[in-house]
């Protein structure tokens, strides 16, 4: 929301500078350019492109909030939510071409953003206590989701490595098939779903504008909130498509340089995730403080909720029609060391986040210290070793 957010028209710069970048790194990559050069420009005009369309989505988002009464901590969720469309059309295209890199970086991708958590917690105001107070629907509704979340993790992860240990179901242990991703997907959504109405439902309301006031002159015309989802919606797809080639060169140079493909996987987590960044810290340098936890911890909720299954369903989706091939025994997820562990390990992260935040509402030191410590942690060693 640097921009845009801030009524501002930086975004719309960006946006432009980064179509240019682009636009260039395609020509270059067709006049047989090399691939460091190509590689660049997609990245850094990617990240442009993903950040100017966050910005219009986020636009779009505070209008409706505007305009519907939602207050701060609702607006900066669902603004959450529709910055997750850069990140999800992003990944359509690494999955296209890697579906299982695209998994992995997924669930690394709730790593990086817990971690971001857990840092973010430490810029907080606190009381005379040492405290820093969470919003009542965070502590009441996001802590239910991070708890959902960790049991789903910790389900899918006991269950692969019971499917491989002993060669279980359809495919023998090999993997997930195309019917397992699609209804696992579908009922992770459908829960997402529940959750966003219950927060819209149970959250108390802003004074929405009367008719004909001030404030609802200074509040976004539909029309106006439509464009800026056009806008948001169209860029995605050219940022997206870029960077995930980006992501397709920088896997392909690491793998060959010797680096593990976690670690490759976790360097695009980070990319992946630069729509929630650049939410946190724009509403934090202007005091919105709900608005800038409501994104960071939208983005570790919405990552089993939104993300993951929307990744599941194109996998699915791509592989009935041939796009992504299947595996020997018909599986198109594999059931593997880098796969299980990254689904496993996603367990304590959100026990400890659960445990931080319900137990009273607020973040001491000790619980922002023994966040950061264990996310770190589990970053390292998954990179490192896994």
């Amino acid at each position: 929301m640097a921009g845009g957010g801030g009524g501002g028209k930086t975004w719309v710069g960006v946006l432009g500078a980064g179509t240019v970048l682009c636009l260039s790194g395609y020509a270059l990559h067709a006049k047989g350019a090399s691939h460091a050069l190509v590689a660049t420009l997609f990245a850094v005009g990617g990240l442009m492109v993903v950040f100017g369309s966050c910005e219009a989505m986020i636009l779009a988002v505070q209008g409706v909030g505007q305009r519907l009464g939602w207050n701060e901590f609702v607006a900066g969720n669902i603004a959450g939510l529709a910055s997750n469309v850069p990140e999800v059309v992003m990944l359509g295209f690494v999955v296209a071409q890697q579906p299982r890199v695209a998994f992995i970086v997924v669930a690394l991708t709730l790593h990086v953003n817990a971690l971001a958590f857990g840092v973010y917690s430490a810029l907080l105001p606190r009381d005379a206590t040492g405290q820093a107070r969470m919003p009542d629907a965070l502590v009441r509704i996001s802590t239910d989701l991070v708890a959902a979340g960790g049991g789903v993790f910790l389900s899918a992860g006991l269950l692969m490595v019971c499917m491989k240990l002993f060669e279980t179901g359809e495919h023998r242990g090999e993997g997930f098939g195309a019917l397992d991703l699609a209804g696992l997907g579908v009922v992770l959504l459908l829960v997402q779903a529940v959750a966003t109405v219950e927060l819209i439902k149970r959250s108390p309301k802003a004074e929405a504008p009367k008719q004909g006031s001030a404030a609802e002159q200074a509040a976004p015309s539909w029309e106006r909130i439509g464009g800026y989802a056009l806008v948001g919606g169209g860029a995605s797809l050219l940022g997206g498509h870029a960077v995930g080639d980006f992501a397709d060169i920088l896997v392909e140079a690491l793998t060959r340089a010797g680096y593990s493909e976690m670690f490759g996987a976790l360097v695009l987590s980070v990319f992946s995730g630069a729509g929630t960044f650049v939410m946190m810290i724009s509403a934090h340098a202007r005091k919105m403080y709900d608005i800038a936890l409501a994104g960071v911890s939208g983005a570790i909720t919405q990552v089993p909720f939104v993300v993951l299954p929307a990744v599941l369903l194109m996998m699915a989706g791509l592989a009935q029609l041939g796009v992504i091939p299947m595996l020997a025994r018909g599986s198109v997820l594999p059931i593997d060391l880098e796969t299980t562990s990254v689904v496993l390990l996603a367990f304590p992260p959100m026990l400890i986040l659960y445990k931080s935040v319900q137990d009273d509402g607020k973040v001491s030191w000790v619980e922002t210290a023994g966040m950061v410590a264990v996310f770190a942690v589990t970053i390292y060693f998954l990179a490192r070793h896994g």
